[in-house]
C-alpha cells in the first residue's frame, strides 16, 4: 500500500516507523531483515528507525527482544526509541506504586517470566511486594537504563512521533506524558490539525490506519503476527509488514 501525504520528510531522509512488539522477538528479527533490505542501495544519506513503544508484555520474548534491540541496532541507521504505556507500567510497578496491577492483567505476568520469575494470575498484595522485589533483583542494570531513557516523542520533518497520541486542543509545547504515552478515543476520534502528521502505535487496528492528521501502525502484532513498519521519504509513504 502506498499513498501522498502534504507531509515531508527533510531530504534526503526515510523513515522507518516500526510498531508495537509486545515481545514478539520473532517478528522483530523478520521485519527488521524487510527493512535491511528495503533500505540498501535506497540512496538516503539519513536512515532512521523509530521504534514506537510497547517492547514488552503480551508475547513470549520480552527480556530477549530488549537484548536484541540494545545489542544488534540496525546498521546505518539512527535508531529513536520511544517510551510505552507497558513501559511506564513496568517503570511505576517498579516505583513502587499499587495501582499498577492491572498490568498483570494486560501481559506484565509474561515479561515478568521472561525474567525468570514464576508469576501467575492477578497477585494479592504480597505477592505483588514479592513480585517487585525479585524483578528488581533480576532486571538488568543495562535494561533499567534502557526503560528509563525512552523518549517520549521524536519529530522529523512534518512528522510526530509518539507512542498512543496527542491531546485535541492543546498546544504541543503543553502536551502531557501521560497523553503521549496512555490516549485513545479522544485522540482517535478527532480530526484536529496539530501542524504535523502523528504517527503512533497503541490502538490495534487491522490495517494501517490513514488519516488526514495522523497515521496508526499497531496491527496487534502479538496475536496476529503481523508487525508493521511505516516508510516515510519525501511525501510519500508506504508498509513493510511480516
Amino acid at each position: 500500500m502506498r499513498y501522498r501525504h502534504d507531509a515531508k520528510t527533510p531530504d534526503g531522509t526515510r523513515i522507518y516507523a516500526i510498531g508495537d512488539m509486545h515481545g514478539r522477538l520473532d517478528l522483530l528479527q523478520k521485519l527488521e531483515a524487510l527493512i535491511e533490505a528495503d533500505a540498501g542501495g535506497s540512496g538516503a544519506a539519513n536512515l532512521i528507525a523509530v521504534y514506537l513503544g510497547d517492547y514488552i508484555d503480551r508475547g513470549p520474548d520480552s527480556r530477549a527482544l530488549i537484548d536484541w534491540i540494545m545489542h544488534n541496532p540496525l546498521a546505518g541507521f539512527e535508531p529513536i526509541y520511544l517510551k510505552g504505556n507497558h513501559e511506564d507500567w513496568m517503570l511505576r510497578f517498579l516505583a513502587g506504586s499499587e495501582v499498577v496491577t492491572s498490568w498483570f492483567a494486560n501481559g506484565g505476568v509474561e515479561t515478568l517470566e521472561s525474567y525468570g520469575l514464576e508469576a501467575h494470575g492477578f497477585p494479592t498484595p504480597d505477592e505483588a511486594r514479592e513480585w517487585r522485589r525479585q524483578l528488581s533483583a533480576k532486571l538488568p542494570a543495562d535494561h533499567l537504563a534502557f526503560f528509563q531513557g525512552l523518549q517520549i516523542s521524536h519529530e522529523c520533518g512534518d512528522y510526530l512521533f509518539v507512542h498512543a497520541g496527542l491531546r485535541p486542543g492543546v498546544a504541543l509545547d503543553d502536551q502531557e506524558e501521560h497523553d503521549y504515552l496512555w490516549i485513545r478515543h479522544d485522540f482517535l476520534d478527532s480530526d484536529a490539525d496539530y501542524g504535523m502528521i502523528v504517527v503512533h502505535g497503541h490502538s490495534i487496528h487491522p490495517e494501517p490506519d490513514i488519516r488526514p492528521n495522523r497515521i496508526g501502525i499497531d496491527t496487534g502484532a502479538w496475536r496476529t503476527g503481523h508487525l508493521t513498519a511505516l516508510v516515510l521519504e519525501d511525501n510519500g509513504g508506504r508498509f513493510l509488514q511480516t
